[in-house]
C-alpha cells in the first residue's frame, strides 16, 4: 500500500493535479502490482509567486517552474529494477496526462515495514495478515 504526495505549482489547477495523481497511482499498479483500488494520495498545489517549493539544477537536471514533487511511501522489498521501472513510468505518464516535462518530475520513495502502516481503526492490518 502506498501513500503518495504530490507538490506542484506553474499552473497545479485541480484537473493538472488529479492528472498527475492519476498518472502516479497508475505507474504504481502498471509496474509494482499496486491493487488498482489501493489510492491513498495527498495532491497540494503551490502559488509560484509565493515560491513556496525549491528546487535547483543538481546532477544537471535543469528544472523551472514545472517542477513535480511525488513522494511515495511504501513497504520495503521491491527491486531497484522495478523501481527505475516505476520512475521511468511516472515521468511518461506525467508528461502524456499533466504536460509536465520529463526533467521536472523528481521522485522519491520511502519503504518501511509492515508495522509502520495503519490503515485505520488503529489497528496495523499488514502486521500478521500476510497482505501485499
Amino acid at each position: 500500500m502506498p501513500f503518495v504526495r504530490i507538490d506542484a505549482y506553474g499552473g497545479a489547477d485541480d484537473d493538472r493535479l488529479d492528472a498527475l495523481g492519476r498518472a502516479v497511482h497508475d505507474a504504481l499498479v502498471e509496474t509494482l502490482g499496486i491493487p488498482s483500488d489501493d489510492r491513498f494520495q495527498v495532491l497540494t498545489a503551490h502559488d509560484p509567486a509565493r515560491g513556496t517549493l525549491r528546487y535547483g539544477g543538481y546532477l544537471g537536471v535543469r528544472r523551472d517552474e514545472g517542477i513535480v514533487f511525488v513522494a511515495i511511501a511504501l513497504r520495503a522489498g521491491r527491486t531497484t529494477d522495478r523501481k527505475q521501472a516505476l520512475y521511468r513510468r511516472i515521468a511518461q505518464l506525467a508528461e502524456e496526462r499533466a504536460g509536465t516535462d520529463p526533467r521536472n518530475v523528481f521522485v522519491t520513495l520511502t519503504e518501511n515495514t509492515s508495522a509502520d502502516w495503519s490503515l485505520g481503526d488503529g489497528l496495523a492490518q499488514y502486521v500478521g495478515s500476510g497482505t501485499c
